[in-house]
């Protein structure tokens, strides 16, 4: 092991769990910082006897952080919320959150710090996730000049919110909805390769202070993904383009679903804003390739994990 410690917060998150399982393999100590340690105990077992350590913080209680952040080395921010919910608010997890977890690091004399951020964030935006994402950025650099910001595209993988949410809505809808006609543009990006990412920015000198923006090899349209995604899952479903405007209203109405414990809202108009900006990386930008990180295919990956909605499982055939 190196013997230094990385403190990650949002550890037990999608991005987060891989983040930290890539530290661990690089002899990493690992802190993972969240708000339910019990519900991470599945972390452990990705490194060796007592190399990660879970430890309860909120990023909305300073203390908690600041706890979390004794005798760091280096700082991951993973947080980052789909849709607010309560206390759990964009300003409050990723604004203020991530400027308080940087503010406290500067204290502790930390330099080497990643905060993973987005495509497209920027504090000027008419998205609110779109905007604290970027005043996250800024507060991040404000409190250390030297810190290392990833913008990755949608991140796909096992676990991922986009194809997994999508195959299971075309299991039980006949219809899968268009927003804006379909014609907003992705990059996705593995998680891995998001993990490889992060880790070899805290190992490259020359990353700090840099920004870097993550695609995959190949951008595609929001209605040839999820063409991609009933291929593989052998079904056949009406795609009906929803004009931006009905899909606002739907995502207000979405948005109620908030108040039922435990469901997500299906859509929300800060989602529906989200779409109406393509999300690729920026010509000029950092990437992958910068970092050494060799960027894997969606079809070298999504198939494996869209088996389970496949009506007969492994068994099914792909449509044509």
């Amino acid at each position: 092991m190196t013997g230094k410690l990385a403190v990650v917060f949002g550890g037990s998150g999608f991005v987060g769990r891989n983040v930290v399982r890539e530290l661990a393999r690089r002899g990493w100590r690992v802190r993972v910082a969240v708000r339910r340690p019990h519900h991470a105990l599945f972390l452990k077992p990705m490194g060796a006897v007592g190399q990660i350590q879970l430890v309860q913080a909120n990023v909305r209680h300073r203390p908690s952080i600041a706890e979390a952040l004794k005798n760091a080395d280096a700082v991951i921010n993973c947080v980052g919320i789909l849709h607010q919910e309560g206390a759990q608010s964009f300003t409050a997890v990723q604004a203020a959150g991530a400027a308080s977890i940087a503010q406290l690091a500067a204290e502790e004399g930390v330099e080497d710090f990643v905060q993973v951020s987005a495509i497209g964030a920027d504090a000027e935006s008419d998205s609110l996730y779109t905007r604290t994402k970027g005043e996250a950025e800024r507060a991040v650099r404000e409190a250390i000049p030297s810190a290392t910001i990833i913008r990755p595209s949608i991140v796909f993988g096992q676990e991922d919110a986009f194809f997994n949410k999508f195959a299971t809505l075309a299991t039980l809808s006949p219809v899968l909805p268009l927003i804006g006609g379909g014609a907003t543009k992705f990059q996705p990006v593995y998680v891995d390769d998001v993990a490889d990412a992060i880790c070899a920015a805290l190992a490259k000198p020359d990353a700090r202070g840099r920004t870097y923006e993550l695609g995959g090899p190949r951008t595609y349209t929001f209605k040839e993904l999820l063409e991609l995604i009933l291929q593989e899952i052998g079904r056949k479903r009406f795609l009906a383009p929803v004009p931006f405007p009905v899909a606002s209203l739907i995502g207000f109405f979405g948005e109620f679903a908030k108040f039922v414990p435990f469901v997500e809202p299906p859509l929300t108009r800060d989602q529906v804003r989200l779409l109406k900006h393509d999300n690729v990386v920026s010509e000029g930008a950092l990437t992958l390739a910068a970092l050494g990180v060799e960027a894997q295919t969606v079809e070298s990956v999504v198939p494996a994990y869209m088996v389970p909605y496949r009506r007969y499982g492994q068994f099914a055939e792909r449509a044509a």
